[in-house]
């Protein structure tokens, strides 16, 4: 009896202590990436843009917000409808006066909502909230779309040999635009109240203490010399907007000292990748250091099919590109201009891995509502360009810039 009870106690202990290895490995499994801030910023809200292709304006405006927030202003709730009634309309006339050489589309730039703060103004968002024309507290565009893709694209496209004014030497097609995004997206306020005082969208700008001139946009690439500015070749910079070219080691030296010193960036990324999850993860797996880790659970990861195989999922090798590699995923159209969003912190997974810690304007969406964690490979790798407070650049870099 007494060996039994010493057996079975010898079996019940092995049995425990196999248990608890795998309930270990179990969760390990389970916890995939446990994220620690090191640095974080203060914003506002997420926001979410639904069915419309603006995020620019949403990480914008959130940019601006946090912006006012840094510089003690209190907490701004900026229309984003405002901002993207006005670009619409001014990418309208570029794309008909251009006759369709300039795109008429939902996309934009940030450069869209600095430009449209001085020669717009700002209005707050309870004077244009998204939706709100067609009962909704969301955008959705898609039928706004329809209508106004046709009748730019149209008149662009057309043989007319004039364009129709009204009397006052207004063209008639601007009349008929607004009338659509005012169905659409609401009336642009003359005038309002906010806190009790009366505003016009250009007074209540000034109002702010935002200067337009504080912020530049930086960007990487070979094709052009760095320490110079050239206009980025993409669709959505319609503006022609210049960008300060840097190599990409000191771009992401400014990424750092923005965030340390306490400066929020807007992040214009390529999201098409595998590596950027809808669950709130950006990375950018080294797909042959994973291999060369034979008999690992990596490699057992890599014999999965490629609709099971995902290595976003925890901590993995992941790949740090040059200057070439960058400039050939670009020129190939692997780097594509596809989200705006805004960078606000600095984070560390278990292993010690650096993160940009991102708010993104697709609502409470993802393992972390709304926020995502980009890595430091992912960034350098899938950045198209940034705008920063001209202050947050490194000294040594803004001097090579000629920036004061």
């Amino acid at each position: 009896m007494k060996r039994f009870t010493l057996f079975a106690a010898v079996a019940a202990l092995v049995f425990s202590s196999v248990s608890a290895q795998e309930a270990k490995k179990d969760t390990t499994k389970q916890e995939g990436f446990i994220f620690t801030t090191v640095k974080e910023l203060p914003i506002t809200s997420i926001k979410n843009q639904n069915r419309a292709g603006t995020c620019w304006s949403y990480s914008a405006i959130a940019f601006l917000e946090s912006e006012l927030l840094r510089m003690g202003k209190g907490t701004y709730d900026f229309s984003e409808m405002h901002m993207i009634y006005n670009t619409y309309m001014d990418r309208a006339e570029a794309a008909i006066r251009t006759h369709g050489d300039v795109s008429f589309s939902q996309g934009g730039s940030f450069y869209d909502v600095i430009y449209g703060m001085k020669k717009f103004g700002l209005v707050p968002d309870s004077e244009m909230p998204a939706g709100a024309m067609y009962g909704d507290t969301l955008s959705n565009h898609t039928e706004l779309s329809v209508v106004t893709d046709a009748m730019v694209n149209a008149l662009s496209k057309s043989n007319l040999k004039k364009l129709q004014s009204t009397p006052q030497h207004t063209p008639v097609w601007k009349e008929a635009l607004k009338g659509a995004f005012d169905a659409y997206l609401g009336r642009r306020p003359d005038k309002f109240t906010y806190k009790g005082k009366e505003y016009t969208p250009k007074t209540f700008f000034e109002s702010t203490g935002l200067n337009p001139d504080d912020y530049i946009s930086l960007t990487s690439y070979a094709h052009h010399p760095f320490y110079e500015q050239f206009v980025i070749e993409i669709q959505d910079n319609w503006r022609w907007a210049k960008s300060y070219n840097l190599p990409i080691d000191e771009l992401m030296q400014v990424f750092d000292n923005s965030i340390n010193k306490g400066y929020t960036i807007a992040w214009g990324s390529d999201v098409s990748e595998d590596g950027f999850t809808r669950d709130g993860i950006a990375v950018l797996p080294d797909v042959d250091k994973v291999q060369e880790l034979s008999g690992s659970d990596m490699a057992h990861w890599l014999k999965l099919t490629p609709a099971q195989k995902n290595l976003t999922t925890k901590p993995q090798p992941q790949k740090w590109v040059t200057q070439e590699e960058r400039q050939e995923a670009f020129d190939n159209w692997e780097t594509t201009d596809d989200h705006g969003m805004l960078i606000y912190g600095i984070a560390k997974d278990q292993e010690g891995n650096e993160f940009y810690m991102v708010k993104n304007s697709w609502g409470k969406s993802g393992k972390y509502n709304g926020i995502w964690y980009a890595s430091k490979p992912f960034v350098r790798y899938k950045t198209m360009n940034i705008v920063v407070n001209k202050n947050a650049i490194p000294k040594e870099i803004a001097k090579k810039l000629g920036i004061k």
